[in-house]
């Protein structure tokens, strides 16, 4: 394996129009390859920490240029003569050199950037696409894709306080058959919004972003636009929840500002899920149903619902192993959200990944609100066959550079691959066909 020669750091920007950073690694054989960072909005408290340059001259005090100076300075001194192929020694290496609980110093940012920046020109160097490069067995799972197809909270300049409403074909026989499935929901749900007179201008992650009567009103309309493709909610078309509830919990309540201005308690909170998954049974998945500081809250959701439906950790868990590892302990949730500038480097990521299959939980890929055209995401999720990944709807080209690598991941494979579908929800009871036709009648 070639060592590492040079690193280099670029201040791009990301689907918001924000600064991040591209960070590019050379290797001594001259194979390069660039990771580009993302950048969420609705972040968890104890998320390692992007670098920023606070410099309000410059992009309003966003900019990365102190990340970039550290990629091409101190961390490029340090690592360059290392293998590429020794990803762990690398991440260590650079854990060890930020020095700090949440990569602080160095910043989160400009770790992640050369820790997956070295992992693809690492794969390049052998002459591997990256998931097969990552990948421990050779038995590979194209993911079911959870299309974020109405948005709110963070995520939009709405009256909807949940933030995500999402669709997952889970009956389709291949990821190719499911992706046209659930694109053709999302028009299909384009035509009901435009007839009932709402807006279709879209939200960060590409899910249209109306005005709603309520925030069932979304659960409403996706059922209505199922109706009309001709997929049978819940066996075909499975719909996927992640509320974000940490971003409207205040002072030990949960307050529905954008809409009713409802003040709910953790146990209302649990009873509007338990009335929601009643209502609305083709609902499979609950991200981050309560908030990250509602531990007892979270035990008791997973008491009550945990051997029902899949309850998502995310900003509690914050892909970090060790908090990931106490969560598990304490019996909270049963599926945990995989971002990796929450952590900050690949080998953590794929430790937490591990801890969550080791310990019988589901996981689930996840790209942010502030995206680029990267798409590792793509690779890590059929590397690690998880099964599940979030990266948007069926808009915005950052979000559709990651389905059409999938497809093109999907072609390579041939027979190798797998469709994971709706075996993300068999331990709940839960059953869908799987057909080639992607499920329509």
């Amino acid at each position: 394996m070639s060592e590492i020669a040079t690193l280099e750091a670029l201040e791009i920007l990301d689907s918001r129009g924000n600064p991040t950073l591209a960070v590019t690694a050379i290797l001594s054989s001259g194979v390069k390859a660039t990771a580009k960072i993302p950048s969420g909005a609705s972040t968890g408290k104890r998320e390692a920490i992007e670098l920023r340059d606070l410099d309000k001259k410059r992009y309003n005090g966003k900019g990365v240029l102190s990340a970039c100076a550290n990629v091409e300075g101190v961390i490029q001194h340090a690592v360059v003569g290392m293998s590429a192929g020794n990803q762990q020694e690398l991440d260590r290496k650079l854990c060890e050199l930020d020095g700090t609980p949440n990569k602080s110093r160095l910043g989160a940012n400009a770790i992640l950037g050369v820790s997956l920046a070295v992992a693809q020109a690492a794969a390049s160097d052998v002459g591997l696409p990256l998931y097969a490069y990552l990948a421990e067995e050779q038995s590979f799972v194209l993911p079911t894709p959870m299309l974020n197809v109405l948005n709110g909270g963070r995520h939009a300049d709405n009256n909807v306080d949940f933030q995500e409403f999402m669709i997952a074909p889970v009956g389709a026989g291949s990821f190719r058959e499911g992706l046209r499935a659930a694109v053709e929901v999302f028009h299909s749900l384009k035509a009901v919004l435009q007839h009932a007179g709402y807006s279709t201008a879209v939200g960060d992650e590409g899910g249209f972003a109306p005005e709603l009567k309520s925030n069932e009103e979304a659960i409403e309309l996706i059922l209505e636009s199922l109706q009309k493709t001709g997929y049978k909610p819940g066996e075909d078309i499975a719909i996927m929840l992640d509320p974000a509830a940490s971003e409207f919990f205040e002072d030990g309540s949960y307050v529905f500002r954008k809409s009713d201005q409802r003040c709910l308690s953790s146990q209302q909170m649990i009873a509007l899920w338990k009335d929601w998954l009643r209502q609305y049974p083709a609902i499979w998945s609950l991200e981050d149903g309560l908030a990250e500081e509602d531990r007892d809250g979270w035990q008791q959701l997973t008491l009550q619902l945990g051997s029902r439906i899949q309850l998502v950790g995310d900003d509690n868990f914050v892909t970090n192993p060790d908090i990931f590892r106490r969560g598990i302990e304490d019996g909270i949730a049963n599926a945990i959200l995989i971002k990796l500038n929450q952590i900050g480097t690949l080998t953590e990521t794929l430790k937490c990944i591990a801890l969550a299959q080791e310990s019988g939980y589901g996981a689930v890929i996840s790209h942010r609100s502030g995206e680029t055209d990267d798409i590792i995401i793509a690779d890590l999720a059929v590397a690690t066959g998880v099964g599940q990944i979030k990266t948007g709807s069926a808009s915005r080209g950052e979000r559709i550079a990651k389905y059409n690598r999938l497809l093109a991941i999907e072609r390579e494979l041939g027979s190798k691959a797998r469709y994971a579908g709706n075996t993300i929800c068999e331990r709940w009871g839960r059953s869908s066909r799987q057909r080639d036709d992607g499920g329509r009648e």
